[in-house]
């Protein structure tokens, strides 16, 4: 069977598994993620990809990719952004990463784009938390949390005024532990059965992310044994290292098919807009620092409260 035969098998069984599993509602049980729906009010403001950690070679601002949705350049933008003061994390800059994640997802064909779907309506979720949370407060509250969000102050209280506004617990979504803070205050968390909470939630983007993470960085791994493996052979191993725990055995055979339809390194190129596979190794690496930086403290923060094992 040739590459389009396994390709179109591909597509088939896929679609029937995610039918199926959606019909049954465990769909999203199964593929996890979280988060998109964030208050998205005035201009944003304006994001540097460069990082004071990086050295010269790799410290330099990447331009943004003509002719494509996704941009390498805006996905590290927000990922640097989200790290916040208690080792906490910015929801706003973190759905952010996350869209532009799904665009990347998008980009490497239909069998990876149903999985961005999914992950996508898990986004939903948490935004539409925010939005409920936002229409419930009073305008100042809401004026104050959208400033915070943006890194803005809405009011000129000073630096003091501003860390203590985020880590308060009326800053509900605007964080993870204030979110955190305010589901378990109103025990919105479920320890025993499935619910949607944003807490929930986010543990699936959570394991989503390290699969993401893991890929990206054997993607920018050099030659092996002479030769570079395909991305498709390098999805696979990560999602058997990270994602694949937290599946069935039906689940881990349809997401293995969907890899066989996996774009060549060439088209990654293209995509994080380099010509060869030394220009790619830094940008990715760059990225995955990034990713790494976000995970480790949602890693921590999850941890914390006991919940790296939500139903």
């Amino acid at each position: 069977m040739g590459i389009k035969g396994k390709a179109a098998l591909a597509i088939v069984v896929l679609l029937f598994f995610l039918g199926s599993m959606w019909l049954q509602g465990s769909l999203d049980y199964q593929w996890d993620s979280c988060l998109k729906g964030y208050i998205q009010i005035n201009s944003p403001h304006h994001l540097s990809n460069g990082s004071e950690a990086d050295s010269d070679e790799d410290g330099a601002i990447l331009e943004v990719c003509p002719g494509q949705k996704f941009q390498v350049s805006e996905l590290l933008s927000h990922l640097l952004a989200a790290p916040a003061p208690t080792n906490d994390v910015l929801l706003q800059p973190y759905l952010a990463s996350w869209d532009e994640l799904i665009k990347f997802m998008e980009a490497l064909g239909p069998m990876v784009g149903l999985i961005s779907q999914e992950i996508e309506a898990k986004t939903s979720i948490i935004r539409d938390l925010t939005l409920r949370e936002a229409g419930s407060s009073d305008e100042g509250e809401v004026g104050l949390a959208l400033g915070l969000v943006s890194g803005t102050r809405a009011h000129g209280g000073g630096q003091e005024e501003t860390e203590a506004s985020v880590a308060a617990p009326s800053s509900t979504y605007l964080s993870l532990r204030s979110m955190i803070h305010t589901e378990l205050s109103r025990g919105l968390v479920d320890f025993q059965q499935m619910t949607e909470s944003g807490c929930r939630t986010l543990l699936r983007l959570h394991r989503a992310l390290l699969w993401l993470q893991v890929f990206l960085e054997k993607l920018g791994e050099g030659p092996v044994g002479g030769r570079l493996r395909s991305p498709s052979e390098l999805c696979r191993e990560a999602y058997q290292h990270t994602l694949a725990h937290h599946h069935s055995w039906f689940v881990r055979r349809a997401a293995e098919i969907a890899f066989i339809a996996m774009p060549e390194r060439s088209f990654f190129y293209r995509l994080v807009c380099v010509t060869n596979q030394e220009e790619a190794s830094v940008v990715l690496n760059r990225v995955v620092r990034a990713i790494g930086e976000v995970y480790d403290r949602t890693q921590g923060v999850l941890e914390e409260h006991g919940m790296l094992d939500l139903p």
